[in-house]
């Protein structure tokens, strides 16, 4: 059996801030940013926040496994 992987692709906006760091920032994910002292890091370091948003949202997606449970009447006094 062969096993492949999906590839997908992000945009990822990079910006500099006022002390001189590298922010990138995947608009497409959550809470998906990082920083790095220069261009090159702030790369390596977002693909690995890329794959770990990834995961949360894959683990999310398993959590939020929802079924009907019942309908119910309820009395209120108003």
């Amino acid at each position: 059996m062969v096993n492949r992987v999906k590839v997908r692709t992000f945009d990822v906006i990079i910006e500099k801030d006022e002390d001189g760091w590298f922010v990138a920032d995947v608009p497409a994910l959550q809470a998906c940013h990082t920083q790095g002292k220069t261009k090159k890091e702030v790369l390596e370091n977002i693909k690995e926040a890329i794959e770990l948003c990834l995961e949360v949202e894959e683990e999310k997606k398993n959590k939020q496994k929802t079924g009907f449970v019942s309908v119910e009447k309820v009395k209120v006094y108003a």
